[in-house]
């Protein structure tokens, strides 16, 4: 599956994670909200961080949040990047619980700084694949993840 698929996936499984929704009584508000059954997303946490509309969620709002996830302003970015880039954000994606875009970010800059250039494309994707490699990301630093596979 190329990466663009990839996150055409993870679009369409945040958008089938949401329609799990269920109106129910909540005993400790004392009015209806939803639950969910999600099997991918941790749904509550991305409608809390995402300020979402529990009543108007569609496909094309997930691909919006799937894409702010992957470090895209939005969806059309997001399909229009190189295909290094998208491998780039697949890795880091995938790695969101032991890393987050504002750490990628300053570690890349930080090698930028000390060698005196600005990599392209293919030099970042190759630093990236060897520092997950290399453990340099280690699981000290937990952060919060959206996937609840890896919760």
């Amino acid at each position: 599956m190329n990466t663009i698929d990839f996150f055409k996936l993870q679009s369409k499984n945040l958008h089938r994670d949401f329609k799990t929704r269920k109106l129910v009584f909540n005993n400790e508000f004392g009015k209806l909200s939803y639950e969910y059954e999600p099997k991918h997303f941790d749904i509550e946490l991305v409608i809390y961080d995402y300020n979402l509309d529990e009543e108007n969620f569609t496909l094309m709002k997930a691909q919006h949040v799937i894409a702010h996830l992957a470090g895209f302003e939005k969806w059309t970015v997001l399909i229009k990047t190189s295909e290094t880039d998208l491998k780039i954000a697949k890795i880091l994606y995938e790695n969101q619980d032991i890393i987050d875009l504002r750490m990628w970010k300053d570690y890349i800059s930080e090698a930028e700084i000390m060698n005196q250039t600005n990599f392209d494309s293919e030099t970042k994707l190759a630093i990236c694949e060897q520092a997950f490699e290399m453990g340099v990301f280690n699981n000290d630093v937990f952060f919060d993840c959206y996937l609840l596979d890896k919760k």
